[in-house]
């Protein structure tokens, strides 16, 4: 394949992604990449196929999470630079492939943001619909607030991208905002 399409994406991930909380993930990702290609004038299927296939390994190897992933993602077709954006997500943290391009940085730096904006929006009445980032920024102060989330990740990624924090949430946001339904952040009641 030329590029990772979605269609290839959705099915490579299945194969390997069972538990639904995986899956809530990886489609969080996935908008909130596709909102960052817009950002940066890149094709958003493009970006949202590898933010869907971000945590191919994950389930299975989470002790090792990225070390089961290149070989069997290229062996099925995925492109290189697809590969290598996936593993530089891990970056520091269990690879050494450090981000680079736009899209890469964008990975690393989206995948700890939308575990808090979900945390976030699931506390409101409105879900994510009516979530401003002011409201994220405060929730983000708040160290004990989705503390599995690793915000020193978020700000060097935001680094990396050259942004401010409140930007990039707020493309996240956005992004994430026309899928609610599908993302389980939608008004209650």
């Amino acid at each position: 394949m030329d590029k990772l399409t979605i269609e290839a994406a959705r099915a490579l991930n299945d194969s390997a992604v069972t538990q639904e909380h995986l899956k809530l993930h990886a489609a969080n990702v996935m908008y909130a990449m596709g909102a960052m290609a817009g950002h940066f004038g890149e094709d958003p299927e493009h970006w949202m196929a590898v933010g869907l296939l971000h945590d191919y390994d994950y389930e299975k190897h989470p002790d090792e999470h990225l070390a089961h992933t290149k070989e069997p993602l290229l062996t099925a077709g995925v492109p290189e630079e697809d590969v290598r954006a996936i593993l530089s997500h891990g970056w520091g943290i269990c690879t050494d492939v450090e981000p680079l391009s736009p899209m890469e940085r964008s990975l690393f730096t989206v995948d700890e943001l939308t575990g808090i904006i979900q945390a976030c929006a699931r506390m409101r009445p409105l879900g994510i619909t009516d979530l401003e980032v002011k409201s994220f920024l405060k929730k983000f102060k708040d160290k004990k607030f989705a503390a599995g989330c690793d915000r020193e990740i978020i700000l060097k990624g935001c680094g990396l991208l050259g942004m401010e924090l409140s930007e990039v949430a707020g493309i996240c946001i956005e992004g994430m905002k026309p899928h609610a339904a599908e993302l389980g952040l939608a008004p209650r009641g």
